[in-house]
């Protein structure tokens, strides 16, 4: 993607484009923002229904269930732009690189967010939390979904019964014993 090109493609100027939104990163995080919300309105994500539905989970495979249809519906918007990003790289260009610096400490943050109530009902050893919160990061990238719903031609609902499994595997192996 250039400017000049999404220009013509928009039918403006490239300038128009420079001074509406800015260079290619603002372009790309522009979108990014809009499409991760499915909408325009300022609800913040940690406050819209699904993700008040993981945090209302009451057991591991509750959590695990509620936060795979929250990672698909996510990547069934924004999942192809990231994993092309990502696994094409940046192209050396400081302000993307910059931005998917940015989206992957984002994802962390809202990873963290997810699981803490997990910890503070006993359902995941406080002790153990960080190294939870960096696998469930790594198994919720875009890349993952990326690799196995493009590249492979999984069907949504085949990765997200897939995550699901993975997280409870995941969530399980530093549970508390009572969480069970």
């Amino acid at each position: 993607m250039t400017i000049a090109g999404l220009a013509d493609e928009s039918k403006v100027s490239p300038q128009t484009v420079y001074n509406s939104i800015g260079g290619k990163a603002e372009v790309v995080k522009a979108v990014y923002d809009i499409t991760l919300a499915g909408d325009e309105e300022p609800t913040p994500m940690s406050e819209r229904p699904e993700f008040r539905a993981i945090q209302a989970a009451d057991d591991i495979p509750a959590f695990a269930a509620a936060y795979a249809r929250w990672v698909t519906l996510i990547y069934s918007r924004v999942g192809a732009l990231l994993g092309m990003l990502i696994s094409h790289g940046t192209a050396g260009d400081p302000l993307l690189e910059e931005f998917v610096a940015k989206i992957n400490a984002e994802r962390r943050n809202g990873n963290a967010n997810g699981i803490r109530p997990l910890a503070e009902r006993g359902l995941v050893e406080e002790s153990d939390l960080d190294a939870t919160i960096d696998g469930v990061w790594a198994l919720t990238a875009p890349e993952n979904w990326f690799r196995l719903v493009h590249q492979r031609n999984w069907p949504s609902g085949q990765y997200e019964q897939w995550l699901t499994r993975v997280l409870v595997a995941t969530l399980r192996s530093s549970a508390s014993p009572r969480a069970d």
